[in-house]
């Protein structure tokens, strides 16, 4: 029987990163649990402090069939680069010119949410179709290919 796959990512800001990988992925923040309207009624009625209501947020695949991505506050800050990374499918099919200019035009889209460049590599057939890499608001790679 297969597993279902959750993706956990570290972070300052659980709702920030939550709100900009919403974004990018066409995924949405999931809403609050069966019985409460929003969140905070949760967390009211669950008496968390102020303090600890950013503790964590995930957002999930409007048609169910893609991970949740959840997102979890920790002390620290990224330290280094990551050794597992998302690849966002943002070009399937189109290769050369064509491919490299829809991926620079989906960059731009996610650096107006606050991504950051990082590299561009360069198609390099047969096996290379070239990619963007870029970061999150919080300097986690990820790949737009």
């Amino acid at each position: 029987m297969a597993r279902e796959l959750q993706i956990t990512i570290d972070c300052a800001d659980p709702a920030r990163l939550a709100g900009f990988w919403a974004e990018a992925l066409g995924y949405r923040v999931q809403g609050p649990p069966p019985g409460f309207d929003t969140w905070a009624a949760a967390l009211d009625a669950w008496h968390v402090p102020e303090e600890q209501r950013n503790d964590a947020s995930a957002v999930v695949d409007p048609s169910g069939s893609g991970p949740r991505v959840f997102f979890q506050r920790v002390p620290e800050e990224k330290q280094v680069k990551n050794r597992l990374h998302l690849d966002v499918r943002a070009a399937p099919g189109l290769t050369g010119p064509e491919r490299m200019a829809a991926l620079e035009r989906e960059a731009d889209r996610l650096v107006g949410l606050g991504a950051h460049h990082v590299a561009r590599l360069e198609p390099a057939p047969p096996t290379g179709a070239g990619h963007l890499v870029l970061a999150d608001p919080e300097g986690n790679e990820f790949c737009l290919d």
